[in-house]
């Protein structure tokens, strides 16, 4: 394919991401807009940080006034997850040369389950993996503007609106769950995630769930070649 080619085919793989991230990134716009934040601090915020879920938590600990200490570290515990999925494509990272960087720090839930699904020739799946990864950032920050704007012109109260993030969470599990044809990883991350709740609680829980998960899978796919051989 041609660039032209590639670059009409890694929009048609981002629409999923179009649909799911413009109206997320509206609600985070929406809800800085509510806790005193103007659309351009969305739009900052956006740039630096990209990481969906903790800028809905940054929201709240920006209007706390919490240190950036605090900040800081919730951040490294809330996106401790994306190392794990970088690991998955580090081979291929390292052959893109400059774009490594901004592949590494764009890398989401919603680019990792795209890049999971390209089937290309190594050349042609790295390009496509950058395109949608430019697509998918410059739709949250479109989403995001527009949503601190709409914030300032509807009247009405948006309590409630950061469940959208949940709610992403979700249908990308469940949309994974029905392509999946082991449900094995889908399980033993759920009740991973369920128990280290109970035990850690909700503040802490996110990075020994990806431990003992990542530990299990370790387990189970060792497990699994060694009897394919």
């Amino acid at each position: 394919m041609n660039k032209r080619e590639l670059a009409h085919y890694s929009f048609m793989k981002s629409i999923p991401i179009l649909c799911s991230y413009l109206f997320v990134s509206m609600a985070y716009g929406i809800l800085m807009e509510e806790s005193g934040f103007p659309w351009y601090d969305s739009l900052l915020v956006s740039l630096t940080v990209y990481t969906g879920a903790f800028q809905f938590v940054l929201t709240s600990l920006l209007s706390a006034g919490a240190s950036v200490i605090t900040i800081g570290l919730t951040a490294c515990f809330m996106n401790s997850r994306q190392t794990f999925y970088s690991l998955t494509f580090a081979d291929v990272f390292n052959r893109m040369g400059k774009r490594k960087p901004y592949m590494i720090h764009t890398m989401t839930d919603e680019t990792y389950a795209v890049n999971c699904t390209l089937d290309l020739p190594e050349k042609e799946r790295r390009e496509v993996m950058f395109y949608v990864a430019v697509l998918a950032r410059c739709y949250w920050m479109i989403g995001a503007v527009i949503g601190g704007v709409l914030g300032q012109l509807i009247p009405v109260s948006m309590d409630g609106i950061d469940f959208c993030m949940t709610a992403l969470f979700v249908t990308i599990f469940v949309d994974q769950w029905e392509k999946a044809h082991c449900h094995f990883p889908a399980v033993a991350g759920l009740i991973t995630g369920i128990v280290c709740l109970m035990i850690f609680g909700e503040r802490s829980f996110i990075l020994p769930a990806l431990l003992v998960t990542s530990a299990l899978l370790v387990v189970w796919n060792t497990r699994g070649e060694e009897e394919k051989s």
